[in-house]
């Protein structure tokens, strides 16, 4: 799992802990009494994600987060549940991991995303997920057991030896959702049931948890030279799930289902492609932005332009401009004079009478604005001091009617949050086709982030040692 403060993570085990009793829906696992209340499940479920989304952790792109949608709504047709809610959502973290919240939430991390290959292995993901909600694993689970996890987890957090995202990231998540092997295997049991129904490539979730143990070997090499503990996930695999014979049996049997009957792949050719290509990669980029502001990375300060206006940061000015050109305001910078306040900086390099002065104290920020007058023209003048002193110069072809647009610009501007700076450089993924001759250590030689070489096999699907061949499709990071 993946949160962002300590006390959403306890609650929901607390609440977890104390629910009721209800039935197993799926038909697979049989009718079983278990610990949890399904109306419970969903108000948890439900403000797990209503905090989510206002700590700003779901992926901004609609297009991906409808396709995942599109293919997880599927699958819930073919499940024991075919008329329950649920609700799919990316969220924007790097961990290698996808979990499922009662109620019928379930999530996959964007860096994730970045490993799969196709909607089929995609699809494997989100199967499994909906296995665990159907087959109420949540719930099910022993309540001493559980409440030793959350003591360690809480412990692991508040203690300041780790933190939520490092306890719930792939590697932690035996340790938090305790779900086991035996549950893991229900799962995939489940889920591939589900696939094999919706038309999807069973043997696509092998391929998934084929990535997950080669994440688990490429760990395995780094702890060795960090001296770092390793953890594993998903149920424990002692090697590779195509020679794990459990796992191969589960899948296999929801091939024996079929009732002669074809169903074809859902798949649309390309468009898995196309949802992934331009994909984040690593940090996040997106913070805690308010759209609606213009934000100066290298000077570090943000305003709100008035709705349905354009700025341009250009070398010697900012400027925001009405969408229909009718008003703008030019920001212009100087070496700041600690001997003048804002008002005299301004009174003595404005032109023109002065008139409904007002001095600024904004976050922290002094200044001064005017309006100042010529003839029958008037501009919104003002001066702010951070770091260097900030000039704005506001002009309006009917200047009554938008001096309140020129003086909000004004009366917005502070320094940017450190939680809205974004101090990683942003990287994506990118798809091109292999050249002649060229091979992954070449291709990654040029990509600037650790472990290059590795990072490239690893999102192909050819670690530790496999090439790609001239012409293929392969992901790589810009």
């Amino acid at each position: 799992m993946f949160f962002s403060t300590a006390r959403l993570f306890v609650a929901l085990f607390v609440t977890l802990l104390v629910a009721g009793c209800s039935s197993n829906p799926s038909s697979s696992g049989g009718s079983k009494v278990v610990v949890g209340a399904q109306g419970k499940d969903v108000s948890i479920g439900d403000e797990m994600y209503q905090q989510m989304e206002a700590q700003g952790a779901i992926y901004d792109d609609e297009e991906l987060q409808a396709y995942v949608n599109k293919i997880g709504q599927r699958l819930v047709s073919h499940s024991d549940m075919p008329n329950a809610t649920f609700t799919f959502t990316v969220i924007d973290a790097p961990d290698i991991n996808a979990f499922a919240t009662p109620g019928g939430f379930i999530y996959i991390n964007r860096g994730l995303l970045a490993y799969l290959d196709s909607e089929d292995e995609l699809a494997g993901v989100l199967s499994h997920e909906i296995g665990h909600i159907t087959g109420r694993h949540h719930s099910r689970r022993k309540t001493a057991s559980v409440t030793n996890k959350v003591l360690a987890t809480t412990v692991y957090i508040l203690t300041g030896s780790g933190d939520v995202a490092e306890a719930s990231s792939m590697y932690g998540t035996e340790l938090v959702s305790g779900y086991g092997r035996e549950m893991e295997l229900e799962a995939d049991g489940y889920g591939a049931e589900y696939m094999h129904k919706a038309g999807y490539d069973t043997d696509a979730l092998l391929e998934v948890i084929g990535v997950l143990k080669d994440q688990e070997q490429f760990q395995r090499v780094k702890a060795k030279s960090t001296g770092k503990k390793l953890n594993t996930y998903h149920g424990l695999y002692a090697s590779h799930p195509r020679n794990d014979k459990r796992l191969q049996t589960v899948i296999a049997a929801a091939n024996d289902l079929d009732d002669g009957s074809y169903i074809e792949n859902p798949a649309i050719p390309g468009e898995f492609r196309s949802n992934i290509k331009g994909l984040v990669w690593g940090a996040s980029i997106q913070g805690k932005r308010d759209k609606q502001r213009f934000y100066h990375n290298k000077l570090g300060f943000t305003f709100k332009p008035p709705e349905g206006w354009d700025v341009n940061a250009g070398s010697s000015a900012i400027t925001a401009r009405a969408g229909d050109n009718s008003a703008s305001m030019n920001i212009t910078l100087k070496r700041r004079d600690k001997t003048a306040s804002p008002q005299q900086v301004l009174e003595t390099s404005a032109s023109g009478t002065l008139s409904i002065g007002k001095v600024l104290d904004q976050a922290g920020l002094k200044g001064y604005t005017a309006v100042a007058s010529d003839g029958s023209t008037a501009k919104r003048l003002g001066v702010v001091d951070f770091n260097y002193t900030f000039m704005f110069e506001g002009s309006a072809s009917n200047f009554a009617a938008s001096d309140p647009a020129l003086l909000s610009i004004i009366e917005t501007f502070r320094p940017t949050h450190p939680d809205e700076k974004q101090t990683a450089t942003p990287r994506y993924i990118q798809y091109i086709q292999v050249p002649r001759g060229a091979t992954i250590a070449n291709l990654a030689a040029s990509i600037r982030i650790p472990d290059a070489e590795a990072q490239l096999r690893l999102i192909n699907g050819f670690y530790p040692r496999g090439e790609p061949r001239t012409g293929d499709w392969i992901k790589i990071i810009k």
